[in-house]
């Protein structure tokens, strides 16, 4: 019984500060906290980089590649992004930050698949990655 015991204080001493870990996401710049970014491997190839106003005219289920800022938080799950040519829905899961923090200021390169419904769009983001300037 005391092994047991023993084994799970230990289990718990080595497993509770990974839960208490920041896993990234959106960040309010109203509410400043020290930001980490981890960027891992993945292919590095030509990318489709269209305009807002471009992916409003692209067919439903193009993968495309944005970017610009992530303006605004309207869900859960649904953010505001903003390039020079207009705004676009944008849905992040939560795996899909991969740790990044990222403010209203942070340039952003989104890359998913376009949604279209009637005259709206949105897109799935699959993959978040901060970029320079």
């Amino acid at each position: 019984m005391k092994q047991h015991v023993a084994m799970v204080a230990i289990v718990a001493l080595f497993t509770m500060p990974a839960l208490a870990a920041q896993t990234g996401g959106f960040v309010d710049p109203n509410a400043p906290k020290t930001q980490t970014q981890t960027q891992k491997g993945g292919f590095k190839g030509p990318q489709n980089v269209v305009t807002v106003k471009e992916a409003k005219e692209m067919k439903d289920d193009s993968w495309i590649t944005v970017r610009g800022n992530i303006v605004k938080r309207l869900s859960d799950d649904d953010y505001l992004f903003q390039d020079t040519t207009g705004t676009l829905s944008v849905e992040i899961d939560e795996a899909d930050w991969k740790g990044q923090s990222v403010s209203p200021g942070d340039k952003v390169e989104l890359q998913g698949e376009l949604d279209k419904a009637f005259n709206d769009a949105q897109l799935e983001v699959k993959q978040v990655r901060k970029i320079q300037g």
